[in-house]
């Protein structure tokens, strides 16, 4: 049985387009995110792994059924997607699973200027882009979610806060 770690993932919507980043292992196109850390909650791993990789500040979209603010529990974003991903070995790391946590945000602005990241290693696209991208590229479920997130029907529904 393959180890498992938890992970987030974050799509982040900005004018019809999601921002992806060069993964230099599967030298793919996919959205940023990373491990969740000891005592961190996923939605703070998923914003910490975002300003890590992108220099962004978000801001998690909710769409949460009940929220709740009280000395005993508080309600915290939840995810859009969860899934349960097979990673291959890679140099000194073995085979393991990803239990993978993804959020939908939207950018605040640039918070740690890492113009050399930016330029570099990420890259906004549309629907169009995506869909013109191929396996070599890009992962069938990335590309599956990006394809339901920026549908036109989709854009409409998600709250712009």
């Amino acid at each position: 049985m393959a180890n498992k770690h938890f992970t987030t993932t974050v799509y982040i919507i900005h004018q019809e387009k999601v921002l992806l980043l060069m993964h230099p292992k599967f030298e793919k196109w996919i959205p940023p995110g990373g491990h969740i850390e000891e005592n961190e909650t996923p939605p703070e791993a998923a914003k910490r792994e975002v300003l890590e990789e992108t220099g962004f500040d978000i801001k998690l979209i909710s769409d949460e059924h009940l929220w709740l603010n009280h000395p005993n529990a508080c309600s915290i974003e939840r995810p859009f997607h969860c899934a349960l991903q097979n990673i291959p070995s890679f140099r000194d790391e073995d085979e393991h699973q990803h239990i993978d946590l993804a959020f939908l945000a939207h950018p605040r602005g640039v918070a740690n200027k890492k113009k050399e990241v930016i330029e570099e290693h990420l890259k906004w696209f549309s629907l169009q882009e995506v869909e013109a991208l191929t396996e070599d590229e890009i992962f069938h479920d990335v590309k599956a979610i990006i394809n339901s997130i920026l549908s036109p029907a989709k854009l409409k529904a998600t709250p712009d806060r």
